[in-house]
C-alpha cells in the first residue's frame, strides 16, 4: 500500500493511494502513529480498505499533504553514507555509521515552504531515502532486520551548515530548524519496492539538477543500519531512519551554493514520488 496524510497543519487525516487516486481513509479511525504501527496497523488498514474500497472518496483537488508519520519518537539520520558525498565534504569514508538526530519539530509536509532560519546564510539541501520502522527493535540481527521495516519515504534532510559545522560541532543544531524535514508525499510499504538498494534519487534547485544518484551507492545498507542502531537504542514503531545523501549538496560546490528566499527545490526517489519546497524568509511569529 501507499499511505499519506492530508489536510491543514495539526488537523491531518489519513489516506491511501489506489490506482493513482488519493483516497480518504479517515473512516478507519486512527492516525499513522507509533501505536498504529505497533498494533499491526498496516494489515488492519489493508483489511479495512478491502471491505470499504467502493465507498472511499477522492480527497479534494489541491489538498495539502502532511508529513506521513504523526509525531514519531525519533528521526535518526546517517551522515556521509555515500562515498562520493564524503569526498565532496572533505571527509574520510566512515568505518562505522555516523549517527545524529533531527528534532521531530522539524517535520512538515512534503510540499510545505522551506523556512530559511533567522540569520541563516548557509541553508543546504539533501535528498534522502528514509526507512520507517514497523515494530520495536532492540539488538536485532542483520539477517532479520528487514522484518522490522514498515516502509519507505522520501525525505529532504535540510541543513544549516554554519549551525551544523561552525557552532560547536553538534550536527543536530544545523538539522532541526522548523520545516527542515519535509517527509512524503507517501509511505510505500516494503512490498511496494522490489529492490530498495537500487533506486534512483535526484534533486533540482530552480530546475537545475544538483543530485542524481542511486541507493546502490549506499556505504551501509538498510539491514546493517537497523542492526547497528538497535545495538545502541530501541527503535520504536514509526521511528524514521534517514539513510544519507549522495553528492551534489550546496556545501560541495566551489564556491558553495546555498538557498535563499524564492528558490524552489524539487526532489524524488524512484517508486516514492516527488516533492517540492519553496524557500521563504523567516518571519517572527
Amino acid at each position: 500500500m501507499k499511505l499519506f496524510r492530508y489536510g491543514n497543519v495539526k488537523q491531518e487525516k489519513i489516506g491511501v493511494i489506489i490506482d493513482e487516486k488519493y483516497l480518504d481513509a479517515s473512516g478507519f479511525g486512527e492516525d499513522y502513529t507509533e501505536d498504529f504501527f505497533a498494533t499491526d496497523g498496516i494489515n488492519r488498514l489493508e483489511k479495512y480498505i478491502k471491505e470499504n474500497k467502493s465507498s472511499l472518496q477522492e480527497i479534494p483537488a489541491g489538498s495539502r499533504l502532511g508529513a506521513i508519520i504523526k509525531r514519531p519518537s525519533k528521526i535518526i539520520c546517517i551522515g556521509l553514507n555515500y562515498a562520493d558525498h564524503a569526498k565532496e565534504a572533505g571527509s574520510p569514508i566512515p568505518k562505522e555509521p555516523i549517527v545524529f538526530f533531527k528534532a521531530t519539530s522539524a517535520l512538515c509536509g512534503p510540499n510545505d515552504d522551506l523556512i530559511i532560519p533567522k540569520n541563516s546564510e548557509k541553508t543546504d539541501w539533501e535528498v534522502e531515502l528514509a526507512v520507517v520502522i514497523g515494530k520495536e527493535a532492540s539488538y536485532v540481527n542483520e539477517k532479520d532486520a528487514m522484518e522490522y521495516v514498515a516502509g519507505y519515504v522520501l525525505h529532504n534532510d535540510y541543513s544549516e551548515r554554519a549551525y551544523q559545522l561552525e557552532r560547536g560541532g553538534q550536527w543536530v543544531k544545523g538539522k532541526s530548524c522548523d520545516s527542515f524535514a519535509p517527509l512524503g508525499p507517501f509511505l510505500a510499504t516494503k512490498d511496494e519496492i522490489a529492490d530498495v538498494h537500487n533506486l534512483n534519487l535526484w534533486l533540482k534547485v530552480n530546475g537545475k539538477m544538483m543530485q542524481n544518484s542511486s541507493t546502490k551507492q549506499l556505504i551501509f545498507n538498510i539491514p546493517f543500519l537497523i542492526h547497528y542502531l538497535s545495538q545502541f537504542m530501541t527503535l520504536l514503531p514509526g521511528d524514521i531512519i534517514s539513510t544519507g545523501t549522495p553528492h551534489g549538496v550546496g556545501l560541495g560546490f566551489n564556491p558553495p551554493i546555498y538557498l535563499k528566499a524564492g528558490d524552489e527545490v524539487e526532489l524524488g526517489i524512484e517508486g516514492l514520488g516527488s516533492s517540492k519546497q519553496k524557500a521563504v524568509a523567516y518571519k517572527s511569529k
